[in-house]
């Protein structure tokens, strides 16, 4: 492959605006505070001790400082995950701090380099700037009341996994009546109640619903009638059986469907994740995936709702060929992104391959950052740009004969213009486009 074609698309790449159609940005705080704020994401945590890291120093007690501290006394083991590379990228990009590697013997300066670069009045209109971010999705809670932001930039999502997997929980149904106004009693009070969710979050601007899902689920439609005797018994034991959990959830989730489906919303699937595999592990270091299901448990799904777009994810690398077929078939099934455990270079560059050669560009998010403060998007995206430059090179450029152009003009199809056409936002102006040298390049 041709290294001087690869960098000419990754610059053009670079000057796309970025919409970024999934993270976990706090509006009201959406860049670190700290490097504790950068170290604290759960990537590093986790990773830390699996190298060793006693996780007592991760407590919440622990002085910010000193955890910084002692998770640096790992970072050398970690200096060849890509993980690695994001930090690399806030510390030497962003802060503008110059070092060869960063570990236990500079920690203290980079502390110090992040606090002033942190603390200026305008570091966070400087990573929006240095990033072209036109918006960030949020995971939004469903009691959020969406105040107190910008949600044309910080797009508003509602995220559901409680409301399917947690109503037998008193403190759920309580947050949810405080909420809605509506007390869950029965069927009747439930489809109330999500729909007055609804209701709220398309008015402040909401763009999707979104929800995170075990490979054990298997959506299925159940109605009110049906769920009656299951949702009694729900709301009135402490303890309720599985199989009575099991058929609510299914009247939930087949519920918000039926509700995306009349607001007119995407409905963003995440699946593969089963919660607390590893209950000795760190915060947020305790999910794992298993791929032992198939997308064809939701054919029904996607058979009775053909006007609902599903963005789908999946967690696990092995799966992505049959998502690259169900989007090949369903015109409501979009591949969206890479997720998690898939989300590096290697596993991106074989899915994204396989995607961009067999599934229509209309068909496909090319990619969110799952970010957690504004420092992470950029970096993130600039490793998946890489990826994506690396295929356009080799597979359309010299394995096609495209020109660079044509290849770069793929990239804005999945990364700007299927985002925004899915979840009905504005599209940036045609002419931010960037525009390379075109050369045909032959093999």
């Amino acid at each position: 492959m041709e290294l001087r074609l690869v960098e000419e698309l990754y610059q053009a790449l670079e000057e796309f605006p970025l919409v970024d159609p999934h993270t976990h940005i706090q509006p009201l705080q959406p860049v670190a505070r700290s490097l504790d704020d950068i170290l604290g994401y759960h990537y590093y945590t986790e990773l830390a001790h699996s190298a060793g890291l006693d996780k007592r120093l991760l407590a919440a007690d622990v002085e910010p400082q000193l955890r910084v501290r002692a998770l640096a006394e790992y970072l050398p083991a970690l200096e060849n995950t890509v993980q690695y590379t994001w930090l690399e990228f806030i510390v030497r990009e962003l802060v503008g701090f110059e070092c060869e590697r960063i570990g236990p013997e500079n920690i203290d300066a980079v502390w110090q380099a992040c606090d002033r670069a942190f603390q200026r009045a305008d570091w966070t209109e400087t990573v929006i700037r240095r990033s072209r971010l036109v918006c960030v999705f949020l995971t939004n809670d469903f009691d959020d009341p969406l105040d107190g932001f910008d949600t044309a930039f910080y797009v508003p999502c509602l995220r559901t996994d409680e409301l399917v997997f947690r109503l037998a929980e008193l403190s759920v149904r309580e947050r949810l009546a405080e909420a809605t106004n509506v007390e869950v009693t029965d069927a009747a009070s439930l489809e109330r109640a999500l729909g007055a969710l609804f209701e709220h979050f398309v008015e402040r601007g909401a763009r999707a619903c979104a929800i995170s899902l075990p490979p054990r689920f298997h959506p299925a439609p159940v109605t009110g009638g049906e769920v009656a005797p299951a949702l009694d018994r729900l709301l009135r034991t402490r303890h309720p059986l599985p199989a009575d959990r099991e058929q609510v959830s299914r009247f939930v989730f087949w519920t918000l469907a039926r509700l995306c489906d009349d607001f007119r919303l995407p409905f963003d699937l995440m699946i593969g994740v089963y919660r607390n595999v590893y209950r000795e592990g760190v915060y947020q270091g305790q999910d794992l995936l298993d791929s032992r299901w198939s997308l064809y448990q939701y054919a029904e799904l996607f058979n009775a709702f053909p006007n609902v777009t599903f963005p789908i994810s999946v967690l696990s690398h092995s799966l992505n060929p049959e998502l690259m077929a169900f989007a090949w078939i369903f015109p409501n099934v979009v591949a969206h992104g890479h997720w998690w455990y898939a989300n590096v270079p290697p596993y991106i560059r074989i899915d994204l391959s396989a995607r961009l050669t067999a599934v229509p560009a209309v068909k496909q998010i090319g990619y969110y950052s799952d970010a957690y403060r504004l420092e992470f998007v950029l970096p993130k995206f600039a490793m998946y740009r890489r990826v994506l430059a690396e295929v356009l090179a080799e597979q359309f450029v010299i394995g096609r004969g495209w020109t660079a152009e044509r290849a770069v003009r793929l990239a804005w199809q999945i990364l700007v213009e299927s985002p925004c056409r899915i979840f009905g936002i504005p599209l940036p102006e045609s002419h931010d486009l960037p525009v390379t040298a075109g050369r045909r390049q032959q093999r």
